[in-house]
């Protein structure tokens, strides 16, 4: 199954991973850190279902958004990644420490399947409105998933019309990259008024974010990657020849590109 990419299409300008910054202990133990994070999330993802009745339940997950590439991933929707198992119908007569040892996946008739909405860490930076944005976003394919809609291609990278659709029903506007496609999401002043609630909570709550990482830094490859277009077609040419003007598919219109490290991460074939 293939997870659908919130990313940006540039490296971001926070590069700082280093400091000598000594650690509060005072306030890092004053209370729980990630949870309420995490509970923030959810009770917007709740919000978002009940504005739109064919998202269906996640499971939210706070992770690295960089350090693979040069991009940033802000998000991500990959189905059915998770495995709920009913304890309930488990035979009783095990001891608790034996759950541990239970393949959820072999437990018949006690398994639920439920998809993944990943949060990337480093994007909780640019403020509430744009971390709701990037769920809507990551709603949005959701929405595909459960329409049975092929919004995306190239593993989940470009984003098409469908796409664009469904990002409008759910109330974000998305413009068109010449590499992604309509997947850049901007949240409008009429959702956010919407979601105030939500976007005052997520404002209130998310005040820790994630240090951007610099990977693979003095590197080079003998060999250049494939250029890909929207419709998956691919050329292998330099960089520099790349850089020099677009090269355009004549099936699709898309311009060739290399994707970023980051772009092809939670692929799940």
């Amino acid at each position: 199954m293939t997870a659908h990419d919130h990313t940006t299409t540039s490296s971001n300008t926070n590069t700082n991973t280093n400091t000598n910054t000594a650690i509060d202990t005072t306030r890092s133990t004053a209370g729980p850190i990630s949870s309420p994070m995490i509970a923030a999330l959810e009770r917007a993802w709740a919000a978002i279902q009940d504005r739109n009745s064919d998202v269906p339940p996640v499971v939210i997950v706070l992770g690295a958004g960089s350090g693979s590439g040069p991009g940033l991933k802000l998000g991500h929707f990959a189905a059915m990644r998770w495995h709920a198992v009913d304890r309930d119908d488990v035979d009783k007569d095990q001891d608790a420490d034996d759950y541990q040892d239970v393949d959820p996946i072999g437990v018949e008739d006690a398994e639920v399947r439920l998809p993944e909405a990943f949060v990337g860490g480093e994007g909780l930076a640019r403020g509430p409105a744009d971390v709701l944005a990037t769920l809507l976003h990551e709603a949005a394919h959701a929405i595909a998933h459960v329409r049975g809609i092929k919004d995306t291609s190239r593993q989940g990278r470009w984003h098409n019309a469908k796409f664009k659709a469904l990002a409008e029903e759910v109330g974000i506007e998305v413009a068109k990259d010449p590499r992604i496609g309509w997947s850049p999401t901007t949240l409008p002043e009429a959702t956010r008024r919407e979601y105030a609630v939500v976007v005052e909570e997520l404002g209130r709550v998310l005040r820790t974010y994630r240090a951007v990482e610099i990977s693979g830094a003095g590197k080079t490859s003998k060999v250049s990657p494939a250029a890909v277009c929207g419709c998956d077609r691919k050329i292998r040419v330099s960089k520099s020849v790349l850089a020099a003007g677009p090269i355009v598919c004549g099936i699709c219109g898309a311009e060739f590109a290399i994707p970023s490290s980051d772009e092809a991460e939670g692929e799940d074939t």
